[in-house]
């Protein structure tokens, strides 16, 4: 990753210039925070305090506990001073702030995105007589260059130490970053994916032990170029044909910024095969993860069995206006991360192979049920929320029965603040299978690049349709069709503007049979607040 705030050169020097000088962090305890502003998530995690932005070495490991490590600087909102802060999950809905995992070795360096493996058989020689040593393979940046570097933690993710023979890979470059690892079986390797940035190539490298690597292939000039690539990713992942067959294909993700369709920061993917030294995608299409504003540089956790569907989280924000939002001087925290998205792929036919990203099965934390309404054509629904604690909502609307033949009608959502008549809608016309989301009614933020409208297409497939959507106070995300269309987007009420009503409306579907399902769902923070209010988080010595 590198900050590019992209509104002209001179502030994009700026920008960097401000990366190339750290403060000092008082190490050993976790930063506390207060998760109550009417701003803050509750099931999407966020930073105690300042500011975050990509997420970094998501592993699950033998316990079931879900490490997210993250991009962060603990001294101030916006970007710059970068460590690695870490937290850790039962569930991927509550969370528990722990010490920064990775400080950077001197006042003139930052640690830069990368990613962490399990290495359960000790390939590094790290690890002796255990099968839980983590190594986080990372980038190291100064003033001068960008170097590949990894640290060792022999107490399962929670403290670590720098490896002595860093760097494991430099090339002499300024733009040469954000390492992802994984095991390839078939070879018996580690294979990282590696961006030499501004060159717009993904460098793969192959090691025995992480450690040793060699170059195995380069990956260029594919799909959006934007001005660099970013924070790429590749993994296994099932793949559904449309006979029913299943198989496994390889998914590489590569994230661009500046440049995306939107503005700013985007990420893109490319379905294909690999055979340990080198990827093949299986087109020449570019496919986005996410028809918003709002996700980038996502990562899948490393750990979960490969016959699985895959999680992946994102970074809810965009480069364009991520230093600026109001959370910052409002609430002393600027940036989420997206909701966890059960990921695979789809044989759509002609279109080629898609990403399928659903949303997570959110029964767990249901708080209670608003609404559960099932009726045929003209349907209006006016729901009240302001009584559920966390201010977070889970949509779920399912469309049958729906007449292919003269395919007619809309279906539109709105969420509403009381107290100050702001607006966020949504809506879908199922004859041109055009669903669009409108932020621009939500007063708290202006900026000329805080985009207020965003499109997809969708046609309705075999006559249904299902849109999700989780509002959690200051950020919306959807799904079309369990996934198979998603968007992420932030938006800001002004203050005391909290949005506490939903209104869903279809009109002209004829026969089609509407069902809506209104949840208020549990605050992953509330329970973990002291009596003054504060999220303290975790202490965990290293063994």
């Amino acid at each position: 990753m590198v900050f590019l705030a992209l509104a002209s050169a001179a502030v994009v020097v700026a920008a960097y210039a401000y990366a190339q000088a750290s403060t000092p962090v008082s190490q050993g305890q976790p930063i506390s925070g207060n998760y109550s502003g009417p701003l803050r998530p509750q099931i999407h995690f966020s930073p105690p305090t300042e500011f975050m932005n990509d997420p970094n070495g998501m592993f699950l490991d033998a316990d079931g506990v879900y490490h997210l490590y993250y991009q962060y600087n603990p001294t101030d909102i916006v970007a710059g001073n970068q460590h690695w802060g870490h937290a850790t999950s039962n569930d991927l809905f509550h969370w528990t702030n722990q010490q920064i995992a990775i400080y950077p070795p001197t006042n003139d360096s930052q640690l830069f995105s990368g990613s962490a493996v399990v290495d359960v058989n000790n390939t590094s020689g790290f690890f002796p007589n255990q099968t839980n040593g983590v190594v986080a393979i990372y980038t190291l940046n100064t003033a001068t260059a960008q170097v590949q570097e990894i640290a060792y933690s022999s107490d399962g993710g929670y403290t670590f130490q720098r490896y002595a023979g860093n760097p494991v890979i430099d090339v002499n470059s300024t733009q040469f970053r954000d390492p992802k690892v994984i095991w390839h079986e078939e070879t018996g390797k580690w294979a990282m994916v590696v961006a030499h940035s501004q060159d717009f190539v993904i460098e793969i490298y192959t090691s025995p032990d992480l450690k040793e690597w060699s170059h195995g292939s380069n990956f260029s000039h594919y799909g959006l170029l934007g001005s660099q690539y970013e924070c790429p990713n590749m993994l296994a992942l099932p793949v559904v044909r449309a006979d029913g067959t299943s198989e496994t294909m390889y998914l590489l993700a590569i994230s661009i910024n500046p440049g995306a369709p939107l503005g700013g920061s985007i990420t893109q993917y490319f379905p294909g095969t690999f055979n340990g030294t080198h990827f093949t995608p299986a087109d020449g299409a570019t496919r986005l993860t996410d028809f918003g504003k709002d996700n980038y540089a996502g990562q899948f956790f490393s750990g979960v069995p490969a016959s699985q569907k895959q999680i992946a989280i994102g970074w809810a924000s965009n480069w364009q206006y991520a230093q600026t939002v109001p959370t910052g001087p409002l609430e002393g925290w600027r940036s989420a991360m997206t909701l966890p998205k059960i990921s695979s792929l789809r044989d759509a036919g002609a279109a080629g192979i898609e990403l399928v990203q659903e949303l997570p099965d959110l029964s767990p934390i249901y708080e209670s049920q608003l609404v559960q309404n099932r009726s045929t054509d003209n349907l209006t629904l006016a729901i009240d929320y302001s009584s559920v604690s966390s201010g977070t909502i889970y949509l779920d609307i399912n469309v049958t029965n729906i007449n292919m033949a003269a395919v007619s009608g809309t279906l539109n959502f709105t969420i509403t603040s009381s107290s100050t008549n702001e607006s966020l809608s949504a809506g879908y016309l199922l004859s041109s299978g055009d669903f669009w989301i409108d932020r621009g009614d939500v007063e708290g933020f202006k900026n000329l690049f805080f985009t207020d409208r965003f499109f997809t297409v969708y046609a309705v497939q075999n006559g249904a349709w299902r849109l999700q959507a989780v509002v959690d106070r200051s950020l919306l995300e959807v799904a079309i069709d369990s996934g198979r269309q998603a968007a992420t987007t932030s938006f800001y009420p002004q203050v005391g503007g909290k949005m506490d009503g939903l209104l869903v409306a279809a009109d002209g579907l004829g026969q089609a049979e509407v069902s809506v399902g209104v949840w208020g769902l549990q605050s992953g923070w509330a329970a973990e607040a002291s009596q003054d209010g504060l999220v303290y988080g975790n202490v965990t010595s290293s063994s």
